[in-house]
């Protein structure tokens, strides 16, 4: 259960758009005139996204939903492996977005030496439990600047965000062992804005918003991400914020109803 709960970690500076100084005004003084009105544009974010978690889940169908309330640091405590970049491009008027994640975790326990059972297990067995947990997370999007003037930026935004989640059990004892696996997956149609205003020095702001699901996919899921951005040099831009992820699915005994929140920090390189 826990891995389950840690594969929703999802960490991240970004969902989709994430320009951690948006093209056109990540540039210094010297290079702006020929930055700013660039006909395109492509940026890479890798990013951390230190979120907590609370809500509701079920991994398995056959299992109860149980609630759930963990802060960023219980969520490290087992997590394996975890990717996550953001791309973006713009060519013209037009922007897109691909966000990605991968989330890796597992959760073992042991349980025992066991008292006498009226059962055939001999007294003082050790039951071993583990929870192996991944998941994977993208969001895609396309748009149209629709307001572009020197200092501040608007795009409207439509595409999907797809989750993939899978959690296998795995018991051992007296030297053999059982598993038990379930997978699965949804995705949601997401329509969205991003505003970008540049300030003095190099520092800029950045919001950005999408609500979707409608049922489709999931019930709900909206996304909300506020940053402050600052160009260290022609290449490469940092920022820090907070996003908030929420999405709410229940179909078929499979319950993934969470919020994810938290400080964002990423690093963007420009081409």
């Amino acid at each position: 259960m826990k891995a389950c709960i840690m594969g929703l970690l999802a960490l991240g500076a970004a969902t989709v758009g994430h320009a951690n100084a948006a093209d056109e005004f990540a540039s210094t003084p010297s290079t702006r005139g020929q930055a700013e009105r660039a006909d395109q544009a492509l940026q890479v974010t890798p990013y951390l996204w230190a979120a907590g978690l609370d809500g509701r889940i079920s991994p398995f169908r056959r299992a109860p939903t149980i609630g759930i309330d963990k802060s960023f640091s219980d969520v490290l405590e087992g997590l394996e492996f975890g990717g996550f970049v953001n791309l973006w491009f713009r060519r013209g008027a037009f922007v897109f977005s691909a966000d990605l994640m991968y989330v890796s975790t597992r959760d073992g326990h042991a349980f025992g030496p066991l008292p006498p059972l009226p059962v055939p297990v001999p007294p003082g067995t050790v039951v071993d439990g583990r929870v192996d947990s991944r998941q994977a997370n993208m969001t895609l999007q396309a748009g149209y600047r629709t307001v572009d003037t020197e200092d501040f930026t608007l795009d409207v935004l439509a595409g999907v965000r797809a989750w993939w989640l899978s959690n296998d059990v795995t018991v051992s004892a007296l030297g053999t062992s059982r598993g038990y696996g379930e997978r699965f997956d949804w995705v949601d149609p997401v329509v969205g804005l991003r505003a970008f205003q540049r300030l003095h020095g190099g520092w800029s702001l950045q919001a950005q918003l999408d609500i979707g699901g409608f049922g489709v996919g999931a019930d709900s899921t909206w996304s909300v991400l506020a940053t402050v951005n600052y160009i260290a040099s022609d290449r490469f831009s940092v920022s820090g914020g907070y996003k908030v992820l929420d999405v709410d699915y229940d179909h078929a005994g499979d319950v993934y109803d969470a919020r994810l929140k938290g400080p964002a920090f990423g690093l963007t390189y420009r081409f």
